[in-house]
């Protein structure tokens, strides 16, 4: 090996030590804290909700899927998503899980009053004991670490894998304690493998029928209101006199809306709704639905047939793991 290869091969190495030395802090560091994160989530009837930003929601959207595909149902909220109507989505009975390295990250800091008047527990993953977030949590897992395997100690290395080591932690454990077997993960990876699951049709996986939340065109908001309190997905689809498809209202809707008129229920849902909504062939891949929902920062999808008439609805936990996808024979 050339002197320059070899100090290519060290560098490298050293990183990766630096990375293994993260860790370890972590491991020596975990204490009642880890166990009181552990037993919120195992008492909560709701979802863990995970959020952070930068390289931290990136970790958090890894935590979140390996949570879900393990038994403890949870999705990922991006920050500001959550600031323009996605709070919607954070309901009493569930559990968060905020992640900051440095938890002073004003847009996840921003949500902390919102969580507070909900009474909603926040897990902190932080590098930083006296921080905003941190003396918000109602506990606090130490995942910082000396120092980040990068050269400048700039880029996010150590202390991301930190973050993802202490999610993983927490999976575990709990797949663990809820004696979570090797049948139950088959059952939430039918094909196989995660990248398998997004091979089927959306026509596979869409809800149908009654499980829809539909209101015709012309409904005054408050049934609109109440067919999205009914159906839970977040969502009402409005369809015309011939089953077309015309818009949406999103909880993100209904609240910005709440702000503009003052006696919302009596409203056509017109003023309300977003028209021409996104929507997906039900004989796409879920895939391309998982793309659209990515790409427009959106958690459910209308599945429309080639004439434009509704056939379904696809949600984005349907995709990334919540429950069982529902195979059509």
């Amino acid at each position: 090996m050339s002197s320059g290869a070899s100090s290519v091969v060290q560098a490298g190495q050293e990183a990766i030590s630096i990375e293994i030395q993260g860790l370890e802090r972590l491991r020596d560091r975990l204490d009642s804290n880890f166990e009181k994160a552990v037993r919120l989530i195992l008492d909560t009837r709701g979802r863990v909700i995970v959020t952070g930003i930068g390289k931290s929601g990136l970790v958090g959207r890894k935590i979140a899927a390996t949570l879900a595909s393990t038994g403890t149902p949870a999705i990922f909220l991006h920050p500001v998503e959550a600031m323009h109507g996605d709070l919607g989505m954070v309901m009493a009975g569930d559990v968060i899980i905020a992640i900051s390295n440095s938890g002073e990250t004003a847009e996840l800091n921003a949500l902390l009053p919102a969580f507070r008047e909900r009474k909603i527990p926040v897990i902190v993953f932080t590098g930083n004991q006296d921080s905003s977030l941190a003396r918000a949590g109602t506990c606090v897992v130490d995942t910082g670490v000396d120092r980040e395997a990068c050269s400048l100690g700039l880029a996010p290395t150590a202390s991301t894998t930190a973050a993802l080591a202490a999610g993983d932690a927490l999976a575990v454990v709990l797949l663990k304690l809820r004696h979570f077997s090797e049948k139950d993960f088959r059952r939430n990876h039918p094909l196989g493998t995660l990248g398998e699951r997004l091979k089927v049709s959306v026509r596979q996986v869409m809800l149908t029928g009654s499980s829809v939340p539909v209101v015709r065109a012309g409904s005054p908001m408050g049934e609109v209101i109440e067919e999205i309190d009914r159906k839970r997905l977040g969502a009402a689809l409005v369809l015309d006199r011939e089953e077309m498809l015309t818009g949406i209202v999103t909880d993100g809707d209904l609240r910005r809306a709440m702000l503009r008129y003052p006696d919302l229920r009596k409203l056509p849902v017109e003023n309300i709704m977003t028209k021409n909504p996104k929507s997906v062939m039900p004989d796409a891949m879920a895939a391309d639905a998982l793309a659209i929902m990515e790409n427009h920062l959106i958690t459910v999808l209308p599945v429309v047939g080639a004439r434009g008439r509704l056939e379904g609805i696809v949600h984005l936990h349907d995709l990334l793991g919540k429950g069982q996808f529902k195979f059509i024979v």
